[in-house]
C-alpha cells in the first residue's frame, strides 16, 4: 500500500522481486490519489475528509483479497500506507500473518510541538478557510516538480527518474501538496496511534524499516512504535538512506530487501 501522493507503479521493481521470490503480489492505490480519482476540488491536491475512509477501503480490500489468495498473508505499506496499515491493525480491521512497513508515517516531521497543539493548529486552519485548499506551496512554478524533491526521497537518480517517467506518461498519477483537512486528519490519526495501549495490543509480527535521515516522517516515532509493538522489529538506516528506502541505491535497497526476506521466512514462511 503506497504512501501519500504515491502510485503503485513506483514499486514495480519491488513487487517483481517479491513475485520472483514466490509470493503472489497485489498492490492498490488509495481512493483519491494516483489513478483512483480525487476527493478534493482539483486534479492535484491530496484531500480526504477522514482517514477512516481509507481504513474502510483497506478492510474491504483485505477481506476480498484474503478470500481469493492462499496464505500466508502479508500486508506491506510505505509512509502514509504504513500509517494506515497500523491504524487498521489497531482497530482490528485486518488480520495479516505479518506486516512490513517502509518509513511508516507514525508521525510527520514538523514543528517540535506536542501533538495535541499541532492538531489544534490544523483544526484552526481548517476553520479559517476552505479545508480542501493546499496546506503548503508546491513549487515556484505551478505544476513543476520542486527542485529539492529528489533530495528528500532517494539517492538513486535512475529510480527517481522512473517516477518522473510514470508521471509524464500517466498524468493522472501526478499529485501535489495535501489539503489542510488531510493535515488535520493526519494529526488526529497520529493521536490514535499514540494513545496508550493502542500499538501494545497488536499481536502481529511487524518489521519496520526507517532512516534517521528522513525529512518527511519521524524516525524517532518509528523507533518508538517498534518498541511498543509486542512483536515489533526495527531495521534502522542512517544518512545512506532517504525516505524511499525501497527505491534507494542498490546497497541500501539490497539490505532492506534481504531484511524483509529473512523476516518473512522466519515469521510467515510460505507453505
Amino acid at each position: 500500500m503506497p504512501g501519500r501522493g504515491d502510485a503503485y507503479e513506483k514499486y514495480l521493481e519491488t513487487l517483481e522481486g517479491w513475485h520472483r521470490a514466490g509470493w503472489r503480489v497485489t498492490a492498490a492505490d488509495w481512493r483519491g490519489q494516483a489513478g483512483s480519482g480525487r476527493l478534493g476540488k482539483d486534479a492535484v491536491t491530496g484531500h480526504v475528509e477522514d482517514f477512516a475512509i481509507w481504513i474502510d477501503d483497506l478492510a474491504r480490500f483485505w477481506k476480498d483479497w484474503v478470500a481469493e489468495t492462499p496464505g500466508p498473508h502479508v500486508l506491506a505499506g510505505h509512509s502514509m500506507g504504513g500509517h494506515l496499515v497500523l491504524r487498521a491493525l489497531v482497530e482490528n480491521r485486518v488480520s495479516p500473518d505479518a506486516v512490513v512497513l517502509s518509513a511508516p508515517m507514525v508521525a510527520v516531521v514538523g514543528p517540535p510541538l506536542p501533538l495535541p497543539v499541532l492538531h489544534a493548529v490544523a483544526k484552526a486552519m481548517c476553520a479559517l478557510g476552505d479545508p480542501a485548499r493546499q496546506a503548503w506551496k508546491w513549487s515556484e512554478k505551478p505544476g513543476e516538480m520542486p527542485s529539492a524533491r529528489a533530495a528528500l526521497l532517494t539517492h538513486d537518480a535512475d529510480r527517481y527518474a522512473d517516477e518522473l517517467w510514470w508521471r509524464e506518461h500517466r498524468p493522472e498519477l501526478v499529485m501535489g501538496p495535501a489539503s489542510w483537512r488531510w493535515v488535520e486528519r493526519a494529526y488526529a490519526s497520529a493521536r490514535r496511534l499514540a494513545a496508550p495501549g493502542a500499538l501494545e495490543a497488536v499481536g502481529v509480527p511487524v518489521l519496520i524499516l526507517s532512516t534517521s535521515a528522513d525529512k518527511l516522517v519521524s524516525h524517532p516515532a518509528a523507533l518508538d512504535a517498534a518498541r511498543r509493538l509486542p512483536k515489533g522489529e526495527m531495521v534502522a538506516f542512517g544518512n545512506e538512506a532517504r525516505h524511499e528506502i525501497l527505491r534507494e541505491v542498490d546497497p541500501v535497497r539490497d539490505r532492506a530487501m534481504a531484511a524483509i526476506a529473512e523476516f518473512l521466512d522466519r515469521v510467515a514462511p510460505r507453505r
